[in-house]
């Protein structure tokens, strides 16, 4: 009898190899593109020395392009594996939280209150979440890593919400900044446990095999 989980095992398989791999590095690349133009009103009204700041999702993406393509290559980096695996789930749940509250905190009924914008927003935005978590099974990185990691995740959320430079939110979620903040440093800490349980945990696919990218050996 066929295994009714065959389908799964299969698609699995498919997530190292090379052509689903340029698949996913030339989405990954392209929206990564599309997002820094997507802030590009933001970035514009923003002091040069806080842009860093600025590009959260864009740059999620971005880090795990650069993974993507060292894999390709046949190399690895654990700090762009760790940075690129938090920050895809965190701004990928966080995005669709947004979006979502945004709708049910609107005037108008929830449906029409979401236009096409933020249907794709929240399918590319869940699609990053979702593609951290797959590739997880092939990331190695440790306690260096993920504490360097976490040690910028937490300052990005301070100057967002310290400084005051956090993505634009939903016009109905004027006066919720302090509830968002909130929500967001938690969804942080939850990022960061998620990725160190998931990593941490001895799976046969770790990448242990290939050399470091900037080693070269």
């Amino acid at each position: 009898m066929r295994n009714r989980w065959w389908w799964w095992e299969w698609f699995v398989r498919q997530l190292d190899r090379r052509c689903f791999l340029y698949v996913l590095l030339t989405v990954n690349f392209l929206g990564s593109i599309y997002g820094y133009y997507w802030y590009k009103n933001q970035l514009e009204a923003t002091p040069v020395y806080w842009l860093p700041f600025v590009p959260d999702s864009p740059t999620a993406s971005a880090a795990f392009t650069l993974v993507l393509f060292l894999y390709l290559f046949n190399k690895r980096s654990p700090f762009w594996e760790a940075f690129a695996g938090v920050t895809l789930f965190k701004y990928g749940v966080w995005a669709v939280s947004m979006i979502l509250a945004g709708a049910v905190l609107s005037d108008k009924p929830f449906l029409e209150s979401l236009v096409w914008t933020d249907w794709m927003l929240m399918v590319s935005h869940l699609g990053m979440a979702v593609e951290g978590i797959l590739y997880s099974r092939f990331f190695i990185f440790g306690r260096k890593e993920i504490l360097l990691v976490g040690g910028w995740t937490v300052l990005n959320d301070v100057m967002d919400y310290g400084v005051g430079i956090h993505p634009w939110l939903p016009l109905s979620m004027a006066g919720t900044e302090p509830v968002v903040a909130l929500f967001t440093l938690s969804l942080s800490l939850v990022s960061l446990l998620l990725f160190t349980w998931l990593v941490f945990s001895p799976r046969p696919e770790r990448k242990e095999e290939l050399p470091l990218w900037f080693k070269g050996k």
